[in-house]
């Protein structure tokens, strides 16, 4: 079978809600991946951010191997030691509090979100802040969340309750809390917004609005977590610690797992029996994966390796900033980098995928490039020659 049978197979049974690129993946090893036919893939955006420790990480696999031959799922209503093992690994690795466990990025954003609403449901406060070129992922309450167009489109009405507030502007912010508010919802680093960071002056602030007015700070972590930036979570760049956050992706390095983190500064008490779940959030096998996942990056020092590839990839970057003007910033830090260009980004990822190199274009003009952890200064210079040869024949045209 070939890629375009596989395609034939799609157009008949799955519904066409993604863009897909005509080639059938099949293997995964790193950071390089394989089609059906065996062309090779040099994958600087794994699993779509997914996987952090690059594709099928021995510790994982064999995390998920083991596991599997003892049990994989058993409901929430029973003691499960990989989930109450990971909980703990989550908060040693984070600030002291509790965790829920669910699928998904998105879900993790719908826990959030109820939690908030719970928790000012006394005070009838309800509305939660968020930022523009947000995404905080595709169920109904996700994007109400999400302040993008493109996002909510077609959707109307979405949810009420969400005010929307300029990035890295305070006073945006300050305009919109209200005696209703009960949350200031964002991500450090705006994913597919184009990797716009948070200024330290932006959170701190929002920090302190939040204090003092016993709002929560809630943070989407579900693409900066897990060690991406050359720290475990992005709040930590700050010097602030959020009310509530958010995981996934990287969390897993490739099994479907979020999470909600809370503070144990907020009452737990909002959220009793009844009032959420999620059946097979924090099952064993995929707890079993997560636990892996951290093991794997204490003893691989990962957070140390980022920052060091950060760094050589940044300067990389920075070196197809001076040749080519059509670069007009180079973002990002750790391993979550970007390339704004001054031109449409997509025909450049059409471009690298015909040479063998896997990037992302968002919000039209900006090439994410979110290479594992786990990624070698050989194999990013390898993908840097490939996006050179890319940029050259552009400019040639």
């Amino acid at each position: 079978m070939k890629s375009q049978d596989v395609a034939k197979i799609y157009s008949e049974y799955v519904l066409p809600t993604y863009k897909r690129f005509p080639i059938c993946l099949v293997k995964g090893k790193g950071s390089r991946v394989w089609d059906i036919e065996g062309h090779a893939y040099l994958d600087f955006f794994p699993g779509w951010a997914v996987s952090g420790l690059g594709h099928c990480h021995p510790a994982v696999v064999n995390a998920i191997k083991h596991q599997a031959r003892k049990m994989l799922h058993i409901s929430n209503n029973f003691l499960n030691l990989k989930q109450a093992e990971l909980a703990r690994e989550i908060i040693l690795a984070s600030f002291p509090g509790q965790v829920f466990f669910c699928n998904s990025g998105a879900e993790a954003t719908e826990a959030a979100l109820k939690f908030a609403r719970r928790y000012g449901a006394e005070t009838g406060r309800f509305e939660i802040i968020t930022m523009k070129q947000s995404f905080h992922g595709r169920t109904f309450g996700a994007l109400s969340a999400t302040a993008q167009d493109k996002i909510q489109n077609g959707f109307a009405p979405v949810l009420s309750g969400f005010r929307y507030a300029e990035l890295n502007d305070l006073s945006s912010v300050e305009q919109l809390l209200s005696d209703k508010t009960i949350g200031i919802f964002l991500e450090p680093i705006q994913g597919e917004g184009g990797i716009r960071m948070a200024t330290q002056e932006f959170m701190l602030g929002l920090r302190r609005l939040c204090d003092q007015r016993d709002i929560l700070l809630i943070l989407d972590e579900v693409q900066t977590g897990m060690g991406r930036t050359g720290k475990m979570f992005a709040y930590e760049h700050y010097g602030i610690t959020p009310d509530l956050m958010t995981l996934a992706k990287s969390l897993g390095s490739g099994v479907p797992i979020g999470a909600l983190v809370v503070s144990q500064k907020v009452r737990k008490d909002v959220m009793t029996p009844g009032t959420h779940g999620s059946t097979y959030g924090g099952n064993p096998l995929v707890a079993a994966a997560a636990l892996a996942v951290f093991k794997a990056i204490k003893q691989e020092r990962l957070l140390h390796h980022v920052v060091e590839m950060g760094d050589y990839l940044g300067g990389k970057l920075e070196g197809l900033k001076q040749k080519f003007s059509f670069i007009e910033e180079v973002r990002g830090i750790g391993l979550m980098r970007a390339l704004k260009l001054t031109c449409p980004g997509a025909a450049f990822v059409d471009s690298a995928l015909a040479k063998g190199l896997i990037i992302n274009c968002t919000q039209e003009n900006v090439l994410r490039i979110m290479p594992a952890m786990t990624v070698t200064a050989r194999l990013i210079d390898q993908a840097m020659a490939i996006l050179t040869k890319v940029f050259k024949e552009s400019r040639e045209k």
